[in-house]
């Protein structure tokens, strides 16, 4: 993909293109090796504002139960009692600022909800491509990334997990998007 060169071009309202996205993360297990893991439900829009960035918005929608580390005992405790998916389905990120701190980056604040608890945590994401595909269509793609304390949602399933699971976790979003008008 080549990258525009005016932000201006951009303008408009898009849907995530969930076949060329991936919403992931990584965490420390036993505090010596790392767990890599993704969702593979979710959906979300975007209306970016290329003149003016700060008037940008967007809006995620993931299935908790739709966690995939490439190991199902693990992806089974994971949704039902860290996330608690049959109680709180849906976790949720609703953008409540942007702002553009270089050419192609930006910080987007937002409300993240997990288990039915919302913090705001800031994203940081870089522009890493647009193109028109072969309907005509306008794409643009982002890669971005935040590291959070899962305990801030209460993401703890007893205490042992505590000391065998890193507090911290790095989320990573590989997002492409599609212009709908």
């Amino acid at each position: 993909m080549s990258t525009m060169t005016a932000l201006s071009e951009l303008t408009g309202d898009y849907v995530l293109d969930t076949a060329h996205t991936r919403i992931g993360f990584i965490a420390r297990h036993t505090m010596a090796t790392r767990v890599w893991g993704q969702f593979e439900e979710f959906e979300g829009s975007a209306h970016l504002d290329g003149d003016e960035p700060s008037k940008s918005s967007a809006q995620l929608s993931i299935q908790a139960k739709s966690i995939q580390t490439r190991n199902e005992q693990r992806d089974v405790q994971l949704g039902s009692r860290f996330l608690n998916a049959d109680d709180h389905p849906a976790i949720t990120f609703t953008s409540i600022g942007m702002d553009q701190v270089g050419k192609t980056t930006f910080k987007v604040a937002g409300d993240l909800t997990i288990r039915g608890v919302t913090e705001t945590v800031i994203v940081d994401f870089e522009l890493t491509g647009t193109e028109r595909d072969r309907l005509g269509y306008l794409r643009v793609t982002f890669r971005g990334s935040a590291t959070i304390s899962r305990r801030d949602w209460g993401v703890n399933w007893n205490a042992a997990t505590s000391v065998l699971v890193g507090r911290k976790v790095t989320l990573e979003l590989d997002v492409a998007a599609i212009r709908q008008s």
